[in-house]
């Protein structure tokens, strides 16, 4: 399955089930990472959809100074005692939009970089402590692991088990 083919949802992270075994995870912990994880979809999702809100009115915009661009090139064109004159101001008024939609737009992408670069960032930090805790568990576990083959020992002697 591609990455196109598979969509995960928030609503699919709240509804996923996981089968239980003796020695599983908490359910609690798993429940609460689960709508943790299920939130921060939601949020960068909203905040997807209002970076696609702002992307649409800027090409809107863009739209409209065009727009705008072409009347002017046909006023230009029936003025032709004015054709220069009006042709360089309009000229120079194109260039002055168009420079300013493109720092726009190049501080869009940025902040969009940026915006990119820190939940990456907040990705791998999720994922280090999840290890740290996944390792730190395990430890856990082998530890009682240890005191339940210690404790099996001694009753097969018939000895008193000893703190371990």
């Amino acid at each position: 399955m591609t990455e196109e083919e598979f969509r995960l949802t928030p609503i699919d992270v709240r509804a996923q089930e996981f089968s239980r075994t003796a020695f599983g995870y908490e359910t609690a912990g798993v429940e609460d990472f689960r709508e943790r994880v299920a939130a921060e979809m939601e949020r960068l999702l909203k905040e997807r959809a209002l970076q696609e809100e702002r992307l649409q009115n800027l090409r809107e915009q863009l739209k409209s100074l065009r727009e705008r661009e072409k009347a002017i090139n046909d006023a230009v064109m029936m003025a032709q005692q004015l054709r220069e004159a009006t042709h360089k101001a309009a000229q120079k008024e194109v260039d002055v939009i168009i420079r300013e939609a493109k720092v726009k737009a190049d501080e869009i992408v940025q902040e969009a970089r940026e915006s990119e670069v820190g939940v990456r960032r907040d990705l791998e930090e999720a994922q280090h402590q999840f290890n740290a805790y996944l390792y730190a568990f395990r430890r856990l576990l082998d530890r009682q692991m240890a005191e339940l083959d210690a404790l099996a020992e001694h009753e097969r002697d018939g000895s008193p088990p000893e703190a371990v």
